[in-house]
C-alpha cells in the first residue's frame, strides 16, 4: 500500500495524543496572550526586566511565548492529520484482496 508508514494503532495513539495536543497549547497560547499572572514563571524574564520594571517587555514576552504554544498547536494539528490519513490508508488496506 502506497503511502502507508504506520501501523492502525500507532496512527489511533497519534490521533489521541494530537488532539491533546492541540487542545492543550491552544488553551496557552490564550492564556498566555492574555497575559495570565499564574503564568509568570514559564515567561523567560530577566532580572533587568523585573529590576526596570518594563510593562511593555514583560507583556511582549507573553505575547511571544503565546505564539509559540500556537505555532506547536498548529504542528500538531498536522501531525494528528497525517495521523488521520494513515487511519484512512489500514482501514482501506484491510478491505484489499491479497
Amino acid at each position: 500500500m502506497r503511502g502507508l508508514i504506520c501501523g492502525p494503532k500507532l496512527a489511533a495513539c497519534g490521533m489521541v495524543l494530537s488532539t491533546w495536543g492541540v487542545i492543550m497549547l491552544a488553551m496557552l497560547g490564550i492564556f498566555f496572550t492574555t497575559h495570565s499572572a499564574v503564568l509568570i514563571e514559564d515567561v523567560p524574564l530577566t532580572e533587568e526586566d523585573i529590576q526596570q520594571n518594563n510593562i511593555q517587555r514583560i507583556y511582549d514576552l507573553y505575547n511571544k511565548v503565546g505564539y509559540n504554544c500556537f505555532i506547536a498547536a498548529a504542528i500538531y494539528v498536522l501531525f494528528g492529520a497525517l495521523s488521520c490519513c494513515q487511519m484512512r490508508l489500514n482501514k482501506q488496506k484491510e478491505y484489499l484482496v491479497h
